[in-house]
């Protein structure tokens, strides 16, 4: 800490408590000190200071000791007194009012960040006035009547030469009527020491009666104590001497200059005076009271038995009742000479006397209960423990317990309490304890707003001293002070504090109390008339998506209202409201690639490029690619630009987000453009360092050159965002002319009022363009940079009657509509689909024919529907003699079916030819893109088996389920084809087909006959190809005809589900494809159909093989009636064998006896059938699937086997039979048994067994097959019976 005396405290306390001279003096003694622009105190106050007065004291020890430092205090007898609290407020208010006037023009400048605020001292940080508003605190408890270092030590009575009967007027002035009442009251010793001035004015002459005078006066009251002094030496008053007088507090009132009168011998004669007061009389005066009352106090307190003595009668007092002033002790009591001889010797220095008497007087007020006294006991030992550099905790001690004693007496003691605390403050400062300084602070502040705010300030900077520091309290006392500084209406100073504060907290993320910040100081510098600074303020807290909705609403419309008052369009960069999503910005533009819907250009560059693979001419079969004409018209500068076309808009998608939970409003929404025209006289380094706009001022400037620019178009959009809301918006500029164009940023307007504006980070834009081949990628600028080329023929496209929702497998006629705006033709114009299997291209013949009657079987070939030969390209040419051009629209038509259920994309991509060659471009495509939802429908499905009663015959089973909830479908037909099958229905159906309901279930059968190679009469279809014949299923179609399903569209959409469905080259004779065709009925109640739709399911590839490549089929009686009294029975039976292969076979017949074990056996089975006589059934139970009750299978006659064991029947022809069948060819051979008892017969008991017979012309895909293999026979059940 160093040398107490040298610390903020020590000097504190040598200019506090110092001697003090009461001035007695006449008015003419104050009329000649106003001739200098002074009184007469502040004509003496700066020579009443001695840094280096360096004169021997000596107080009660006989070592004498050297004073280095002293002070007088002068004060006149009129204000030596309690000050009025009322007047204090006042000058403390005057004092802060002040400061805030002088530090206002800091308060615009630029805040400092908190490192730098760290980084400077101590003295740059703390404002000087913190200073003297302290010491006016201090001034506002002097006088009290329970301390001497304010009570006067000696007066000084002044007289004038010029006034009359003077050493009459030195006794009238020291009347009792205008001494203080501490004289009057007891309270000290009237008795002090008196010196006598006599002031004479040179401009007035008369020195020798003044001398006279001085004669008189010391023959009267002591050659020793009487002095005279000259003054206004000088006539014309041109002298100035202000720099002595700096540290006195002057009228602002008074014009004259300070000191203008008094000479320079003028000035040594007053510090003369004041030197030989302070020598020769004050500190003699001291020194000798001090050891008087030093023996006083030696001889009745010191000593063992003194202080028994005073105990003994003190003993009881401190079961007295507290009063609220304690006991009144006169200057001659014991306890008040302890006092003043304290404080003498506290104020000569003497700190180690001064501190025994605090201490010996203490416990007397303790007891006394003299509680104020008693604070200000504790509070001289703080004092002086800390001059005397001895234990801290001590000092620490006594200014604790003199501040609580101060604050338990109450509003008596407050002022002194706020004293106590400021200097036990300096005290912990000046041993850098800096955290509890700021506690003690906290503790002065009190009630009153402007010490509060003054005091959590200073408390503020206390953390910011602490090591480490404490920012986060530093921050918020700032805020507490500002708040304090408010209420007393001192908004400048309110404003410097949360300035400070907001150093603290910005780039934080405690959001709440920087937004209260920006708030404030926003509402504070408005009302002081700083509107943009307000302006800037309230702009950080317009995104303040952390508060509440109410808070949001009172943010912004309290910035509203700030624009409104101030009357103009204030212009914000980077305005927080609404926020702009970077991230999402995205450039849309067109070059030789353009779209006919903004869903077109969100689509997969990727997926683009794969249709345009077959319509763009390759590179080396151009002879003048557009690319190659690019590089010889554009300069090697531009030749990274992108490109665009003069007169089509360039549109930038922009996310505008509202982050606060109340609605917004945004207007005027537009880009900020840049223009060159590309002129041979324009450098390249010119053109591209104009076109670089980042900064603020410029963006600024472009605004205003955008408004008057004509060189393009920019469009203005406004919307509305709701609380939380995210919008994208697209804005388009649109150039007119050629050149280079640059995208620089957006601009906008929140509610009418201000205009926010910001430039786009160019890394975070997305850009639809032309991806070109590049050896590295070009900078970002580029990005928002367009070569604007001349204008050219662009295609407009769109399909007409495309819906958004259909049913899975709904049919739709469609039409595309292509318009060429320009007057230059286009021509050679080719279109690629991306979905064949949903889009196909249509005839132009069928362009105006009615649908779905146009696909009426009689009608198709009539109305221009084209048989399908089932070769559909994804690839279409137009005429080559077309060319569009003016405002009439091409029309071709389309045809779409719905064929997956969920959202499905339609592409397709449209490439035409300008004959301008002069042009950079040479071709142009039309991207279009559609989305539309498949609702599911019906659910169709279909299981072949083979007849079990017919070779040539299969039987089909169809399952519809309605997948729907509120559709209902009328099953008009169902088309069969495949190559030698036709499709009829196998019984009357018992349930209707004209209406499925909601989720309704049906099953149909019919029955699949092998025609071999013979036509179907009616049939659009050669020998040898697959045939379509169809079934007509609705009960309610009445005359209605046949849809033809082998014409197009029907058979082209066919063709893709065949290609979707299995492989494209799967022809074989052993599958068959059905197609469902049914209509949707307008509603629920109506019970006719919507013939205005049509809905196809196509199932394709259904096998008819057999699990085996032959199968046969037993034929004979069912049931026999023989006498077996008379003989056996012989039968004759028939099994006809199928190759269902394309290759000949053998095939031989085994046939094996049955034991009366067997028939038994097999008689008494459940079922009839032995599961190992199952082998060349077809894998599908009639009983099951046909659902047909069978008696025989139901109920069985079994009859038991003789006892004996013979064999029930036996087979009677061979044992054996071999046979060849050809490729598709059926034999017959005849079977024989011999029955020798009656009974239900099992004829499963023969086997088949077929071998591949081997060919010349054998294909490479038959030897692939199994070569032979064995069937197990089936069952053919014989009932023979007991003739009468």
């Amino acid at each position: 800490m160093g040398d107490p005396a040298n610390t903020v405290l020590g000097k504190m306390l040598t200019e506090e408590i110092t001697p003090v001279v009461m001035v007695l003096r006449t008015p003419l003694v104050e009329e000649m000190c106003q001739k200098n622009g002074l009184s007469l105190i502040q004509m003496l106050s700066p020579f009443s200071v001695f840094p280096n007065i360096d004169v021997p004291v000596r107080t009660a020890s006989d070592q004498p000791y050297r004073l280095q430092k002293f002070k007088l205090r002068l004060f006149y007898a009129s204000d030596i007194q309690k000050p009025n609290l009322e007047a204090a407020k006042v000058r403390l208010k005057k004092v802060i009012t002040e400061a805030g006037d002088k530090d206002s023009s800091d308060l615009c400048s630029e805040l400092p960040n908190i490192e730098n605020v760290l980084a400077m001292s101590k003295s740059e940080l703390l404002p000087p006035w913190f200073q003297v508003f302290n010491k006016e605190l201090v001034c506002a408890s002097s006088f009290s009547d329970h301390e001497a270092f304010d009570h006067p030590v000696a007066c000084l009575l002044v007289v004038s030469s010029k006034d009359e009967e003077p050493i009459n007027k030195f006794v009238d002035l020291f009347n009792t009527n205008q001494l203080p009442s501490i004289l009057n009251d007891g309270v000290m010793d009237p008795k002090i020491l008196k010196q006598y001035l006599l002031i004479h004015d040179n401009q007035d002459g008369m020195l020798d009666e003044a001398s006279k005078i001085l004669s008189e006066m010391k023959n009267t009251f002591g050659s020793n104590d009487c002095r005279l002094l000259c003054i206004n030496s000088l006539q014309d008053g041109s002298l100035e001497n202000c720099d002595i007088w700096n540290s006195v507090k002057v009228d602002a009132s008074i014009t004259l200059h300070i000191g203008c009168f008094l000479s320079d011998g003028d000035i040594d004669e007053i510090k003369l005076l004041m030197q030989d007061l302070s020598t020769k009389h004050i500190i003699p005066h001291m020194e000798q009271k001090i050891r008087m009352l030093n023996q006083q106090v030696s001889a009745t307190r010191k000593g063992f038995r003194n202080q028994i003595k005073n105990l003994w009668w003190r003993k009881g007092k401190e079961d007295a009742p507290d009063t609220s002033n304690g006991p009144v002790y006169t200057y001659n009591s014991i306890e008040s000479q302890i006092r003043v001889l304290g404080d003498y010797a506290f104020m000569l220095r003497d700190y180690e006397l001064a501190l025994s008497n605090y201490r010996l007087i203490s416990t007397d007020y303790k007891l006394d209960k003299a509680w104020r006294r008693y604070a200000g006991v504790q509070e001289m030992m703080g004092l002086a423990y800390f001059m005397l550099d001895h234990s801290r905790k001590e000092a620490e001690y006594c200014m604790e317990n003199a501040f609580s004693t101060y604050i338990k007496v109450g509003s008596q003691g407050q002022q002194n309490a706020i004293r106590c605390g400021l200097w036990w403050v300096e005290m912990l400062k000046a041993r850098d304890q800096y955290k509890e300084a700021a506690s003690v602070y906290f503790r002065v502040a009190g009630e009153e707003p402007l010490q509060s705010a003054v005091m959590l300030e200073q408390a503020s900077y206390c953390y910011l001293f602490s090591v480490p520091s404490m920012l986060r309290k530093y921050g918020f006392h700032l805020v507490l002070s500002g708040n304090s500084y408010e209420k007393c209406d001192q908004v400048k100073h309110a404003i410097r504090t949360y300035r400070s504060a907001l150093s603290v907290f910005k780039g934080t993320t405690w959001s709440l109390i920087r937004d209260h910040i920006h708030f404030q100081l926003g509402k504070w510098f408005a009302f002081l008339g700083i509107s943009d600074v307000a302006f800037k303020h309230m702009l950080e807290i317009l995104a303040c998506e952390h508060q509440s909705k109410t808070t949001q609403e009172l943010f912004l419309r309290d910035f509203l209202l700030l624009v409104q008052k101030t009357g103009r369009t204030f212009e914000a960069w980077r305005l927080q409201l609404p926020i702009i999503k970077l991230p999402s910005l995205r450039v849309v533009f067109e070059d030789h690639r353009t779209y006919a819907s903004p869903a077109a250009v969100i689509v997969r560059e990727s997926l683009w490029l794969s249709l345009e693979e077959d319509l763009i001419p390759s590179l080396s079969a151009a002879k003048a690619n557009w690319l190659e004409l690019q590089t010889k018209l554009v300069s090697r500068k531009h030749k990274e630009s992108n490109i665009c076309v003069a007169g089509e808009a360039i549109k930038v998608d922009i996310g505008f987000g509202n982050p606060l939970q109340i609605a917004i409003s945004v207007t005027n929404v537009s880009l900020i453009c840049k223009h060159s025209a590309r002129t041979d006289k324009i450098e390249d380094d010119e053109l591209g360092s104009g076109m670089d706009v980042q900064k603020d001022e410029e963006l600024r400037k472009l605004i205003e050159y955008n408004a008057e620019d004509s060189s393009f178009v920019l469009s203005e959009v406004e919307f509305s965002l709701n609380g939380g809301e995210t919008l994208v918006v697209q804005s388009t500029v649109t150039p007119r002319v050629e050149g280079i164009l640059k995208i620089v940023g957006v601009r906008w307007k929140l509610s009418g009022g201000v205009v926010g504006f910001q430039n786009f980070e160019l890394n975070q834009v997305k850009n639809r363009g032309p991806q070109r081949r590049r050896k590295q990628k070009h900078p970002p600028s580029n990005e928002l940079r367009f070569l604007v080329i001349k204008s050219l023929p662009r295609l407009e496209g769109l399909i007409r009657n495309l819906p958004k929702k259909s049913l899975l497998g709904e049919l739709h006629a469609l039409v595309l509509e292509l318009k060429n705006p320009s007057d230059f033709p286009v021509k050679n114009v080719k279109m690629k689909i991306g979905h064949p299997r949903f889009l196909l291209v249509g005839n132009p013949e069928s362009l105006n024919l009615n649908f779905p009657a146009c696909l009426v079987k009689e009608n198709s070939e009539r109305s221009g529907v084209a048989i399908s030969n089932c070769e559909v390209s994804s690839l279409f040419q137009f005429p080559e003699d077309l060319v569009i051009q003016g405002q009439e629209p091409l029309l071709w038509p389309l045809w779409l079916r719905a064929a997956v259920p969920g959202p499905i994309s339609l592409h397709i991509t449209i490439y035409y030819e300008m004959g301008d060659v002069s042009t950079i471009m040479r071709y142009r495509t039309l991207r279009m893109s559609y989305n539309l939802e498949v609702l599911p429908s019906m659910d169709v499905s279909f299981k072949i088996s083979h007849c079990p009663s017919r070779l040539q015959e299969l039987l089909v089973r169809m399952d519809v389920i309605n997948k729907t909830n509120s559709e209902s479908f009328e099953i008009h037909q169902l088309s069969a084809v495949a190559k030698q099958w036709e499709l009829t229905i196998l019984q009357p159906f018992e349930i209707p087909l004209d209406c499925i309901m909601s989720g309704q279930a049906l099953s149909c059968f019919f029955k699949l006959k092998n025609v071999k190679e013979e036509a179907i009469t009616g049939d659009k279809v050669l020998l040898g190809q697959k045939r379509a014949n169809h079934v007509k299923l609705s009960a309610q179609s009445g005359n209605q005809e046949l849809f033809d399903t082998f014409s197009s569209p029907v058979a082209d959409f066919h063709h893709q589900e065949r290609l979707h469905q299995g492989m494209p080259d799967q022809e074989h004779m052993d599958t068959v494809d059905f197609v469902l065709v049914s209509q949707p009925r307008k509603s629920k109640d109506e019970e006719i159909p919507d013939h205005s739709s049509l809905l196809t399911h196509h199932v394709c590839h259904c096998s008819i093989a057999s699990a085996s490549p032959i199968y046969w089929m037993m034929d004979g009686p069912q049931t026999i009636h023989h006498d077996f009294t008379i003989s056996f029975c012989e039968i004759n039976l028939r099994m006809a064998i199928h190759n269902a292969l394309d290759a000949a076979v053998s095939v031989r017949i085994s046939t094996n006896d049955c034991s009366a074990d067997t028939s038994t056996s097999q008689s008494s089975d459940s079922t009839g059938v032995a599961s190992e006589n199952k082998t060349g059934w077809h894998d599908v139970s009639l009983a099951t699937d046909i659902k047909l009750a069978s008696d025989i299978l139901g109920t069985r006659l079994v009859k038991q086997a003789p006892l004996e064991s013979v064999s029930p029947f036996i087979w009677s022809g061979s044992s054996s039979t071999k046979i060849e069948l050809g490729p598709f060819s059926t034999a017959e051979v005849p079977l024989q048994i011999c029955v020798f008892a009656p009974g239900i017969y099992d004829m499963s008991n023969h086997q088949l067994h077929w071998s591949l017979l081997a060919s010349d012309n054998q294909s490479t895909g038959t030897l692939t097959r199994q070569s032979s293999g064995a069937c197990t026979g089936r069952s053919f059940y014989l009932t023979v019976l007991q003739s009468p």
